[in-house]
């Protein structure tokens, strides 16, 4: 399927490692033009030199409202045009309430939820112009949390309240918003956890997927999150909003 993606513009926060440089990847593929960011340099550098020239890596830290402003004003004023703009910086956050601290979750709030609302917020009129569509990466946890969870959950949960809210606010402007809820999928954090426990990587997935007990019986593919993302984004997909698609091989408990 040609999902018309062609010589548009996206911005994917999050976007020099894992699941964001997936999708990046994807629609670079598809002839689309792509602005990542990321806190690392040396993971900015190494996405440059993966997606090419059609590419815009910058380092930027989203909980930084000037360095978010400043990506997104870059990616706008190379581009001149927006189609998608991609809410995924964040990190799993969780443990049990009674040891939590109020800290934790201000932090967690700063980096998942304040983030999404400013990017939204900046990108309307220009997603306008285009008919374009706004996305917010989160976790299964946010229709069903579990214990242990938060705050994660919480901030998911409040991710997923912004899809729903934001696409009734601008649906009458022709921009979408959706969400995708990842549950367990194969990527940089896993391999990291691997290598911190000095086990084999798809021993690391065997012991998770059991223990989950993941109806699929596997962990997703960071390409089938791509591939998901990018048709949510394009064109193929404009009568689809204020949504969140479960990713998550039947884990979640709900729909």
């Amino acid at each position: 399927m040609d999902l018309d993606l062609r010589d548009r513009a996206f911005l994917i926060t999050g976007g020099t490692d894992g699941l964001g440089l997936a999708l990046a990847r994807t629609l670079v593929d598809e002839g689309a033009r792509v602005a990542v960011c990321g806190r690392d340099a040396g993971r900015v550098e190494a996405a440059r030199d993966l997606l090419g020239p059609s590419s815009m890596s910058v380092v930027a830290d989203v909980t930084d409202e000037q360095q978010l402003d400043d990506f997104i004003d870059r990616a706008l004023s190379t581009f001149g045009r927006l189609d998608g703009a991609v809410s995924n910086a964040g990190h799993a956050s969780a443990g049990p309430i009674a040891s939590s601290s109020d800290q934790a979750w201000r932090d967690d709030f700063a980096l998942k939820v304040v983030p999404a609302v400013h990017i939204a917020r900046r990108t309307l009129d220009a997603l306008a112009e285009t008919a374009g569509s706004f996305l917010s990466v989160l976790s299964i946890t946010a229709k069903a949390p579990n214990a242990n969870s938060t705050p994660t959950a919480a901030s998911r949960a409040a991710g997923l309240a912004l899809t729903k809210a934001l696409a009734h606010e601008v649906g009458v402007r022709g921009v979408r918003a959706n969400a995708i809820l990842i549950g367990l999928i194969e990527s940089g954090q896993w391999v990291r956890a691997a290598q911190r426990g000095q086990m084999d990587e798809a021993d690391l997935y065997a012991a998770i997927v059991a223990d989950q007990k993941i109806p699929l019986g596997r962990f997703g593919r960071a390409r089938e999150f791509a591939d998901l993302a990018a048709f949510v984004l394009s064109p193929r997909a404009s009568y689809l909003t204020g949504v969140g698609i479960n990713l998550d091989g039947g884990l979640s408990p709900a729909t």
